[in-house]
């Protein structure tokens, strides 16, 4: 379907909802249409369940559906998330009702761990996507044959539209009015909604930790105590290797295997943590930088750059604190 043809008509929209759905991930992108509307547009909003029945939301509110799977068609399907996807195998009513569903649209979109639903429906194969950061290793070994992004805010692959967790959703939701109605209109509903038209940075500034969880090989778990308990020392390869007492050449290899990187790159993500918690603390960037083992600010900066796409300052500044100077 054309931008033209699109934009010509009422466009319909269906949310597909389900016990334990994230309220947000409906809420969120369905104002994004609803603002686009004073604007011009002509989206119709629909939600529908599996069933027809009404579903509870994550926080206990109902959700009350216009229809059922087999009875709706849509020119554009949203699916929600839920905590229980990443965890669970979907159940396949759920998986049933979007396989139908996108069967008669022309464009589907899953907003956070909707991805999952996707997935299971056979509607990524050989995609692009992305999911909440949390669950992107998840998703990618529940779907072998995707493409799982895990630094995207939303991933757009054909006519199938991916988004990472709950407020990227509104992201998503503004790219689909601007593939539709252009970029000014899509800009006055950001304007509107006080939102960003594209967020600086991939969704990596959200995460808790670059490094991942604790590494299950010994050795590999003493090189991360010995960058975590005195980051500014000696920790290049021969000075790790013989601190673990195995060859840099087999060191090498243990990364590669357990945590597909290399020993160098592991510990600038320890360091690159532990800067990113003393920004939180307070810190600044400087300090920052030498407290957790890198040689200068700049040194700090190029990582941030890489890893986050923004400056340690600029990422203070959003994840600092609340508080407003008065």
């Amino acid at each position: 379907m054309t931008k033209e043809a699109r934009a010509a008509g009422p466009h319909r929209v269906g949310f597909l909802v389900f016990d334990g759905m994230k309220l947000l991930d409906l809420s969120g992108p369905a104002e994004v249409f609803g603002e686009a509307n004073r604007f011009g547009a002509d989206y119709r909003l629909g939600i529908v369940s599996a069933d027809g029945s009404p579903v509870s939301s994550s926080i206990g509110m109902r959700v009350t559906a216009d229809t059922d799977a087999q009875a709706a068609a849509y020119d554009t399907l949203v699916v929600v998330g839920g905590d229980a996807l990443p965890g669970a195998p979907v159940d396949p009513a759920l998986r049933a009702a979007a396989r139908a569903l996108a069967g008669r649209a022309g464009r589907v979109a899953s907003v956070c761990t909707g991805a999952f639903v996707l997935g299971a429906a056979g509607l990524l194969e050989g995609r692009r996507a992305t999911t909440h950061w949390q669950h992107t290793a998840t998703l990618a070994r529940r779907c072998p044959a995707t493409r799982v992004e895990a630094d995207a805010l939303f991933v757009r692959d054909g006519s199938t539209y991916t988004s990472a967790g709950v407020t990227a959703g509104i992201d998503l939701a503004l790219a689909l009015v601007e593939d539709d109605h252009g970029p000014a209109l899509a800009r006055e509903v950001a304007r509107s909604l006080v939102v960003y038209m594209q967020r600086a940075g991939g969704q990596s500034q959200f995460s808790a930790s670059l490094q991942g969880p604790a590494p299950r090989t010994p050795v590999l778990r003493l090189v991360q105590e010995a960058v975590q308990g005195d980051p500014a020392a000696d920790h290049g390869l021969e000075a790790l290797a013989a601190r673990v007492r195995v060859s840099p050449r087999h060191l090498t290899r243990m990364f590669r295997a357990e945590l597909d990187t290399t020993p160098m790159k592991y510990v600038e993500l320890i360091r690159f943590d532990m800067a990113k918690a003393l920004l939180d603390a307070g810190h600044n960037a400087t300090e920052a930088a030498i407290r957790s083992g890198f040689p200068s600010y700049e040194s700090l900066r190029r990582a941030f750059s890489r890893h986050l796409g923004l400056s340690p300052i600029r990422y203070q500044q959003r994840f600092g604190t609340t508080a407003r100077e008065s």
